[in-house]
């Protein structure tokens, strides 16, 4: 058995960043306002961290500032993937370096790697690095899957704990659970999944709800966790036209709209990137306010 990185709700947080680059007085606040709502991790500089328009220096000091803000308090998981492997290797070794929890690694985007292939990556980053990786499947934003069979091949090397499922096919992730079992532990990464996959054994998720809601998502976990399946799935439903809303355009336009919203950050993406379309955000901030998000 695998030692779960973390077990519950882990927030792929934003990066709040304006026309001078990130602002770490706010993304302090955030971390800290995350920790203290009791979220059980944090993820920095992935998809909806904006990593892909990040510069390099900026996507290594964003991971250094967060493990020192954090300060052990909960786990820190960096961002580290690529589809340049050279690059992926040497920001996974970084992220070690100092002193993150655990790393995410996608898929490479563009190269379309065959399965072999993705076998030999993983295999490489997972031989360089001193924490646990966790494997990121997103096929629809990078072009390429991770076969069940080939989580299972990876599944072998001791620095490879979980799988982050984004592809949204839930008998896909069933066939991960079976032919892993205790091998592999399965994150979802789509928020209108989570209790269906922790009914697989699934040990929680990498959430952008949990950015808006981090004590209400990572509780909609413990819940199920502790056998309250009602109380679990009710919240899961709860949540669904948010998650919905937050999903009308591509992550991360919606959440960092939600999060300016709240205050966190200025409503700021770079190019390709751009801010969220006025009736789009329109319905995003109606279902905010129908949970409770006072804004």
């Amino acid at each position: 058995m695998k030692t779960p990185i973390f077990e519950g709700m882990a927030t792929a947080l934003i990066t709040p960043i304006d026309e001078n680059g990130i602002n770490y007085q706010a993304f302090a606040k955030l971390i800290d306002w995350q920790i203290d709502e009791g979220i059980d991790a944090l993820v920095i500089c992935g998809t909806t961290g904006e990593s892909s328009t990040l510069t390099d220096e900026e996507h290594r000091s964003a991971i250094e500032f967060a493990v020192k803000q954090a300060a052990g308090r909960v786990p820190i998981i960096a961002g580290t993937g690529s589809n340049d492997t050279a690059y992926a290797l040497s920001l996974t070794e970084f992220a070690c370096s100092v002193g993150v929890d655990g790393v995410l690694v996608v898929t490479p985007y563009y190269n379309k790697a065959t399965q072999k292939g993705l076998i030999k990556l993983f295999t490489a980053i997972a031989d360089k690095s001193t924490v646990p990786v966790i494997l990121y499947n997103v096929p629809s934003r990078t072009g390429v899957n991770i076969a069940p069979a080939t989580v299972a091949e990876l599944a072998k090397h001791p620095m490879i704990n979980a799988i982050k499922e984004a592809s949204g096919n839930i008998s896909q992730i069933a066939e991960i659970a079976a032919l892993c079992g205790d091998n592999i532990n399965i994150y979802s990464g789509n928020d209108d999944q989570v209790i269906p996959i922790m009914s697989l054994g699934g040990k929680g998720c990498i959430s952008v709800l949990s950015n808006l809601l981090p004590k209400e998502s990572s509780e909609m976990c413990k819940r199920f966790a502790s056998g309250d399946t009602k109380g679990a799935r009710d919240m899961q439903l709860k949540y669904l036209h948010l998650i919905n809303a937050l999903f009308s355009e591509v992550n991360p336009i919606p959440v960092k709209a939600a999060m300016a919203k709240m205050g966190f950050c200025e409503d700021y993406l770079r190019l390709p990137l751009t801010p969220m379309e006025d009736a789009h955000k329109e319905i995003l901030f109606d279902e905010m306010r129908k949970v409770g998000i006072n804004i």
